[in-house]
């Protein structure tokens, strides 16, 4: 895996906690639940990266490596 960016993210303490809550019934931190989150909205608005050539169908791989 490649280095992560990092940055500062403000945002609401209500909507922190609703985070926080989902984060936990899907057994994630609220990080991860975050990026799960967007690179589920860049997928589902067609502006994810396209596939490299190499990987299988239905072969998992992480996301933005």
């Amino acid at each position: 895996m490649g280095k992560r960016k990092t940055f500062p993210l403000r945002i609401s303490p209500g909507l922190y906690s609703v985070l926080e809550r989902w984060a936990s019934d899907e057994l994630r931190s609220v990080n991860a639940q975050i990026e799960y989150l967007l690179v589920e909205a860049t997928r589902r608005a067609g502006r994810d990266r396209p596939t490299s050539g190499g990987s299988e169908a239905g072969e998992r791989r992480e996301p933005y490596d």
